[in-house]
């Protein structure tokens, strides 16, 4: 496969699709960010003359037209669940800056990210009108007197004359859980996958590779995930009332054979080799004992034998909610940020700066480095896979 694709990104954070996208395959040309503690990240990381500290507003995609892939995660907050849901109504609101940037650098393909409230019916008729602009991104310009909803109309009559020739996108949306893809962490995301029509290419979305059933079938009928940690089976009632339920269908009807799929990744399994953290950051500058984590009706911490839960960048998570471990005990203790990382799948070796609470922003924030990375070699081995095609298409 070609190692040399170019790719820009936008809305970078700390660069956890980027890291992610590097494994796959791709070259970064240039970071768009404007947050300094992000763009400090990024300048550590990777090239700091690739970083663009700016407003993505301000941004002159024009320079980037050789860039054969963008990708990025347009900021959440007007479709989080924990936001005001203000959708385009809200300032915040980047998607317009991603549609231009594609119709201005027309790249082979595109990956965005974007949270699970982007699905809700309210917002499902502005959803459409994204999906509509980035598959017809030269009919994307709007009129100054137009408002979204007749655009969105002019644009579904574009998408479905027969007199339209200009360059389309086949534009494909999935929500996914990060678990299922072995990453250490239930994180709900919607990925938004685009790839030029004229390139003839079929791609379809990964296929999961890990399941809760089958880490359940380790715990509750073979007891192998016990065994392996050298630590004895707990009481099931130190689990949420879901997965007692679902442990206990399991344990009553034992199959012979366990489930095809890899169990999920745990919080003890991802954090298995890393020593408990102290106050001095003994064992890595980013794993520093904070104290004074609690728990509350809602924000209870993640079992250590399950997953983690959401790793979040806002107040509910920082500094006093499910940014936790919680023990068998039932005692918590707060995430380091060495911690966070790893449950983010960031190399060990990627720095994160800035104090605790921003350090703990950007990886909430982040994309998951895993789950780019499966996402990047599918869409990379489909579209680049075929170099011949591709030469014929262009």
């Amino acid at each position: 496969m070609n190692q040399n694709i170019p790719c820009l990104e936008l809305f970078s954070g700390a660069g956890g699709l980027a890291a992610g996208l590097g494994l796959a395959g791709v070259t970064h040309k240039g970071f768009v960010e404007w947050i300094n503690d992000a763009c400090n990240t990024l300048r550590i990381n990777y090239n700091k003359n690739l970083v663009h500290q700016v407003d993505v507003r301000d941004f002159d995609f024009s320079t980037f037209t050789n860039v054969e892939i963008i990708a990025g995660g347009p900021p959440c907050q007007p479709f989080s669940l924990g936001g005001k849901h203000q959708g385009v109504s809200d300032e915040r609101d980047m998607f317009p800056y991603a549609c231009k940037a594609i119709s201005t650098c027309m790249p082979k393909a595109f990956i965005f990210e974007n949270v699970k409230g982007l699905l809700r019916k309210s917002f499902s008729d502005y959803f459409d009108y994204i999906l509509k602009q980035l598959e017809m991104p030269e009919n994307v310009k709007q009129s100054v007197d137009e408002d979204w909803q007749d655009h969105h109309d002019r644009l579904k009559n574009a998408s479905e004359s027969l007199e339209f020739t200009g360059v389309r996108y086949k534009v494909q949306y999935h929500l996914v859980d990060a678990a299922d893809y072995g990453i250490p962490q239930r994180r709900e995301r919607v990925i938004i996958v685009g790839i030029r029509e004229d390139l003839d290419v079929e791609w379809k979305f990964p296929e999961k590779t890990h399941s809760l059933e089958a880490l359940l079938w380790t715990q509750f009928a073979d007891g192998s995930y016990w065994k392996r940690h050298d630590i004895p089976k707990p009481s099931l009632e130190l689990f949420d009332s879901r997965i007692q339920q679902q442990a206990n269908n399991i344990a009553t009807n034992v199959s012979f054979f366990p489930p095809q799929l890899k169990p999920w990744i745990t919080v003890r399994d991802q954090l298995a080799n890393t020593p408990p953290p102290d106050k001095q950051g003994s064992y890595h500058a980013e794993h520093v004992l904070r104290e004074g984590a609690k728990t509350y009706p809602g924000h209870t911490g993640s079992f250590i034998d399950m997953p983690s839960k959401t790793i979040k960048a806002g107040d509910h998570g920082v500094p006093g909610g499910e940014n936790m471990i919680r023990y068998h005990d039932g005692s918590v203790r707060y995430y380091t940020t060495y911690e966070a990382k790893l449950i983010q799948t960031f190399p060990h070796d990627y720095q994160i700066t800035g104090a605790w609470t921003t350090s703990m922003k950007q990886i909430g924030n982040a994309v998951p480095v895993m789950l780019a990375e499966i996402i990047g070699k599918s869409v990379l081995s489909a579209v680049w896979g075929n170099c011949e095609k591709i030469k014929t298409a262009i």
